[in-house]
């Protein structure tokens, strides 16, 4: 039965209608995308049809209301185009004739106006991932594909996630759609020497879609709940799939551990609060135990038991070092800057550089991270990236040098794309020129007083 909406509030209503359209796409279009990539063979017309189902929806919610179930009815659209567009084919070609007869006599493709069953379409998810990641494509196309049709991201966030430039993403995603659509790719979980090559860009694609969910690149949202939701169930997924795969477990436990942290990181109105400010009294010990769980059995599941865990397996043991913690100030910074050292060995990259010298500062001394810090602000590939400014600033403010850390934290803000984080580096900015004793600040910067 659909939902009326209030004659005396049509705009209103007209409104809500299309917030709830817009809402329910983003959520549904992965598994929209999925289960007709499993008819038509092909993420880019798959991609295609989701959107004619929200074209439908837009046009036809406003005035017949919002469906019991939106995203089975998006679901069902998608599906009976999809299966209308192969039926076309089938009379000009004798392969898609033979889809086309698959789709009538397999039990699964029975009824495509039967509501999709949000439960049984895990598969079809963790299939589209696999072929996201198919190694036809290059390594960036991969991670930037799979964000966009799992992740449901924008190609600016993915963007930004992959520290590139955005016309930069929006031709690797269309260049891969075409490679995958002309090399025919299976849509298909590989099996054996094969599902071990891609299980790599698997695990990275999870990463990204987990850490976009995580710290949100852009938009009013620090934390974004249901893309941590879906990263979280695809790790879960894979690691039922690969019981025997050390990584996986390794990526599940890092996932798990930091998933119990969400509800704290934001403050009531949204506003961001550090990790030494967060409430771990609040840490969702049932994602605590699970991450632990996790950890010992990608321990377990390792190759040889010493210095043989995986890069996702070490940053599950350093979360698992803040979660041993009953506080902040006991946390055992010496141990984590041993597992980033490991894991700068295993993985080395920028970024792991920037959080061990951030471990350094804490376990060694504020002066020790410094030099860390500053040996990076020649990398290239952080030329743009907020946090290093971030914790520039940090370490410069702990050391008083308060007006170099104020212009970090300016720069840094200037940087963030995200509108929480740029508020609280603006925030800090403010306090370092308070702590410099110079009272006001200057008129052109007076635009950020009230961030």
């Amino acid at each position: 039965m659909a939902v009326s909406h209030p004659p005396e509030h049509p705009r209103q209503a007209a409104q809500a209608t299309r917030q709830a359209i817009e809402t329910v796409f983003r959520m549904e279009s992965p598994r929209i995308i999925a289960g007709v990539t499993r008819i038509v063979r092909d993420v880019g017309i798959a991609e295609e049809l989701a959107q004619d189902a929200l074209v439908a929806a837009l046009e036809q919610w406003p005035a017949q209301g919002v469906p019991d179930n939106p995203g089975a009815w998006l679901m069902a659209t998608a599906r009976n185009r999809a299966v209308d567009l192969v039926r076309r084919r089938e009379r000009y070609a004798r392969k898609l004739a033979e889809v086309g007869r698959d789709l009538e006599t397999a039990p699964a493709q029975a009824g495509p106006l039967e509501p999709a069953d949000p439960d049984a379409i895990d598969d079809d998810l963790l299939r589209l991932v696999f072929i996201a990641c198919h190694p036809v494509l290059s390594t960036e196309a991969r991670v930037a594909l799979t964000l966009r049709l799992l992740g449901g991201l924008s190609t600016a966030e993915i963007a930004r996630a992959m520290l590139a430039p955005e016309p930069t993403v929006a031709q690797r995603i269309v260049r891969a759609k075409r490679t995958l659509a002309a090399r025919a790719v299976a849509f298909e979980v590989p099996y054996g020497p094969d599902r071990d090559a891609r299980l790599g860009s698997v695990l990275e694609v999870i990463y990204l879609i987990f850490n976009e969910g995580y710290a949100a690149t852009a938009g009013d949202d620090l934390v974004r709940p249901a893309l941590c939701e879906d990263a979280l169930r695809l790790a879960r997924v894979l690691t039922a799939l690969m019981p025997e795969e050390s990584e996986a477990h390794g990526l599940a436990a890092l996932l798990e551990l930091q998933a119990s942290r969400t509800a704290t990181r934001t403050g009531p109105a949204g506003e961001p609060v550090l990790l030494k400010d967060q409430s771990r009294a609040h840490w969702n010990q049932m994602l605590v135990r699970r991450g632990f769980a996790a950890l010992a059995r990608a321990q377990a599941t390792a190759p040889s038991p010493a210095g043989a865990l995986g890069p996702y397996a070490l940053q599950a043991a350093i979360a698992a070092c803040h979660a041993h913690a009953h506080s902040y100030e006991e946390t055992d910074w010496q141990q984590i800057a041993t597992l980033y050292g490991l894991l700068a060995a295993r993985a080395p990259s920028p970024v792991v550089e920037l959080n061990r010298a951030v471990a350094v500062a804490m376990a060694q001394g504020t002066e020790a991270g410094l030099v860390l810090v500053d040996a990076l602000t020649a990398e290239p590939v952080l030329k743009d990236y907020h946090l290093l400014p971030s914790v520039r600033g940090d370490l410069l403010e702990r050391l008083g040098r308060t007006d170099e850390a104020h212009a970090e934290f300016e720069r840094a803000a200037s940087l963030a794309r995200n509108e929480r984080e740029r508020e609280l580096l603006l925030a800090r900015a403010a306090d370092c020129w308070a702590g410099s004793g110079r009272g006001a600040r200057p008129a052109e910067s007076a635009s950020c007083e009230g961030a």
